[in-house]
């Protein structure tokens, strides 16, 4: 089974944007290769669901981490090598060709030729380094392929095109692809050491229970760290406090770190241990739809309703709402976030986090339900100016500064003047 995150998940967690510099999936874009590159793509839409298939590739990346290999090959020798093995004709023609003036065409084999020898033969020595059992259907693989020598004649050049583009044509594709993987293990597991990531512990969906330890925004370099857990007992963590108080950023960090964390790549925390979820849900930056005539607030409701039909059908999600119901007013938005987040919460072997502005909502929520841990956000005042400590409390905040905040930015006195 896939790892589920819609379209509106992966922009709101901003995860994928290949070209969107501010992007997870561009934070780890150190490959070397165009080959590396497809593979960490791929990587970054098909999470896995499988807790001993995400732990092992952790243990890859670490393993990498740990001896600081670097890669040896730049991308060029690689892209040329790529081309080579995917090329057509006979160098014995070419090189009749090259008689009568046109010889652009052997030379270009035979350098190719060449280039993807002095790479398998740089691998081969490479790998000799690495003692992981994954690597050695490569090691045996590169065994049948001879050593070449400095300048190969007419003879050995056809000799090493026929057992190479021919001959082992599927296995030395099959090392190419390894020299791909091998790219983005580098890589990434040296951006992990780099910025201080970590390496989740994944475990069966059974366990049902997610626990963070100094989790931060992969993309804040000196963020606040912040400790949270959530399972079958406690799965629904209720987040309230001010506007610019961390909420989403923190919503956003447990989500990337989950989403991260599925994929056995480093994730921006101290320590993380997660039971396997079969998918994420978010409902963060929901916009209307003028095309079909979609106000605001009936695209968070049929958002609300697209989780609940994913939930009804018993899988084990993450589902994430930042300010349910922001669209209407508030007397409606106190009802419904009452009465949605009770509901879900019932889903035992899924995991929420609720945030509103709306507090009312989690003192009724406590005298109704045993299963939720409510936490906050504070704001600090000097005087009327406001700060933010970005460090969770457990509790429901008390903060209402929204007035003394449009007042300091003199909002007022600009509209009488």
């Amino acid at each position: 089974m896939s790892f589920i995150a819609d379209k509106q998940t992966l922009d709101d967690l901003n995860l994928i944007g290949k070209y969107n510099n501010s992007s997870i999936l561009h934070l780890f874009r150190g490959v070397k290769t165009r080959g590396g590159e497809k593979q960490l793509e791929q990587m970054f839409q098909f999470p896995l669901t499988d807790a001993e298939a995400i732990n092992h590739r952790s243990s890859m990346f670490r393993y990498f981490g740990d001896k600081a290999f670097l890669f040896p090959f730049t991308g060029e020798q690689v892209d040329v090598a790529a081309a080579y093995l995917s090329s057509g004709g006979n160098i014995l023609q070419m090189k009749l060709q090259s008689y009568i003036g046109l010889p652009a065409a052997y030379e270009q084999l035979t350098e190719g030729l060449k280039a993807t020898l002095k790479l398998l033969q740089t691998l081969k020595t490479f790998l000799q380094d690495i003692d992981q059992p994954d690597w050695d259907p490569v090691k045996r693989t590169l065994q049948n392929i001879p050593v070449a020598a400095a300048e190969l004649s007419l003879f050995n050049l056809l000799k090493y095109d026929r057992l190479i583009r021919h001959k082992l044509n599927r296995e030395v594709k099959e090392i190419m692809q390894a020299v791909y993987l091998l790219d983005v293990y580098i890589s990434v597991s040296a951006i992990a050491v780099a910025k201080g990531f970590n390496y989740a512990q994944a475990l069966p969906a059974d366990k049902n229970i997610i626990r963070v330890t100094g989790l931060y925004h992969p993309r804040l370099d000196k963020g606040i760290t912040n400790n949270i857990a959530a399972d079958g007992n406690s799965n629904v963590i209720f987040l309230t406090g001010a506007n610019m108080a961390g909420k989403s950023t923190f919503m956003k960090s447990f989500g990337i770190s989950l989403y991260l964390a599925h994929m056995g790549f480093p994730v921006a925390a101290q320590k993380m241990e997660f039971s396997v979820k079969d998918g994420i849900y978010s409902s963060i930056n929901v916009p209307d739809n003028l095309s079909l005539g979609y106000s605001h607030f009936y695209a968070e409701v049929l958002r609300v309703k697209k989780v609940a039909q994913e939930v009804s059908t018993g899988k084990n999600l993450l589902v994430i709402f930042d300010e349910l119901f922001k669209g209407t007013n508030v007397k409606d938005a106190h009802d419904a976030t009452l009465s949605v987040s009770a509901a879900f919460s019932e889903n035992r072997n899924c995991s929420f986090i609720i945030s509103t502005h709306i507090i009312e909502v989690g003192e009724a929520l406590k005298e109704s339900c045993n299963n939720f841990q409510f936490v906050y956000l504070p704001t600090v005042m000097n005087g009327t100016v406001p700060t933010y400590t970005y460090k969770l409390q457990e509790g429901i905040t008390e903060d209402r500064h929204g007035m003394m905040i449009i007042e300091n930015e003199g909002i007022l006195g600009m509209i009488l003047k």
